[in-house]
């Protein structure tokens, strides 16, 4: 009697010590993928785990492995600017929800040229990155630039090595604008690039623009800023010439229908202010979860930052998602199920 209840006790001290690691794990959460939304991630997550002591872990490593390590359940949440098509969310048992809209932008480092004076269009960004316009004074840039000084001197691109979805959405839009690059080159989170040396995420791209003179890169608005990088106008699809702020961004989701699917590409839309090389980053969950209580935790940052993180969006200079959106991803959550068919948000 006495060795059945001792082993009682010792069994239920088991369990207890089994739940109390299962509550401490689910107190960090684990996301991997883009780096265009890194900035906005950490201080969401900052701000999250001084109101609830839940630390968020996430790896700013590229869309392309954000998207590899939630495919092998690696991490909570992966991460991405491309968007998944429906049809590859069905077949993977994922869902995906967009978090914030921003833009990528052409960055120079030229002598003398001031942020916002070199003006680009698609056309000659793409040959720029082809190969085939191999110069600043180019003809077709000093059409473009009448007034600028450009120099006699040899373009350096710079692009990304890793696996992008800030380059899915520079390549998308190339290849909406140049039928060259579309035939060529392509869109997708890594192409085979003509011309150009590769950095590792954004902030590898901007450190690399920064220290090479006359190089050309691109890099989400948020680098631009942080590292007060000299930036170019970009003429927009209705002819007009724009900078990149979060009114370009948000004419350029104006026409988005987030109602009808989170599916939805940003680039070269209509509008007279809108930044052509706009986009949506976006979360991605599986949707039967072998681990609840995290997916749990999970839900309740994004939740926790779509009520109180639109002003730190604003300040970094994301677009936040709409309320009317946000309505439409809560409920899409209920996909999200544990083993037993139970829907994880906020048990």
């Amino acid at each position: 009697m006495k060795t059945s209840f001792k082993t009682a006790l010792i069994s239920a001290a088991g369990i207890a010590s089994l739940a109390a690691a299962h509550v401490v794990s689910a107190q960090e959460i684990t996301g991997a993928g883009a780096t265009f939304p890194a900035p906005l991630y950490a201080k969401w997550a900052a701000d999250y785990n001084k109101a609830t002591g839940v630390k968020i872990n996430y790896q700013s490593v590229g869309s392309g492995a954000g998207i590899k390590q939630i495919d092998s359940k690696t991490v909570d949440f992966g991460a991405s600017d491309m968007p998944q098509t429906d049809e590859v969310l069905a077949k993977k048992g994922q869902m995906q929800f967009p978090t914030a809209i921003g833009g990528v932008v052409p960055v120079i480092n030229i002598k003398g040229i001031a942020p916002g004076q070199l003006k680009l269009n698609g056309p000659v960004l793409g040959d720029i990155y082809l190969g085939k316009i191999a110069k600043w004074n180019d003809p077709a840039l000093k059409a473009l630039n009448p007034t600028l000084a450009l120099p006699d001197a040899a373009i350096a691109q710079v692009r990304r090595a890793d696996g992008s979805g800030t380059t899915f959405i520079f390549t998308n839009y190339l290849s909406k604008v140049s039928p060259e690059w579309k035939t060529k080159v392509g869109e997708g989170t890594a192409v085979n690039w003509p011309a150009g040396a590769g950095g590792k995420g954004n902030e590898g791209v901007a450190a690399f623009v920064g220290r090479l003179p006359n190089s050309i890169g691109y890099v989400e608005y948020s680098y631009v800023k942080q590292n007060k990088m000299t930036y170019a106008q970009m003429q927009n699809s209705t002819g007009a010439f724009v900078a990149p702020d979060e009114t370009a961004f948000k004419a350029a989701a104006a026409g988005a229908d987030w109602n009808k699917s989170f599916y939805q590409i940003l680039t070269n839309q209509p509008g007279k202010d809108a930044w052509p090389i706009s986009g949506a980053t976006f979360i991605l969950m599986n949707k039967l979860q072998d681990k609840p209580a995290k997916a749990t935790e999970t839900l309740k940052f994004f939740a926790w930052a779509y009520k109180n993180g639109d002003k730190i969006a604003d300040e970094l200079d994301y677009v936040p998602m709409p309320k009317s959106v946000i309505g439409s991803i809560e409920k899409a959550w209920g996909e999200i199920k544990d083993a037993s068919g139970k829907p994880v948000a906020f048990r």
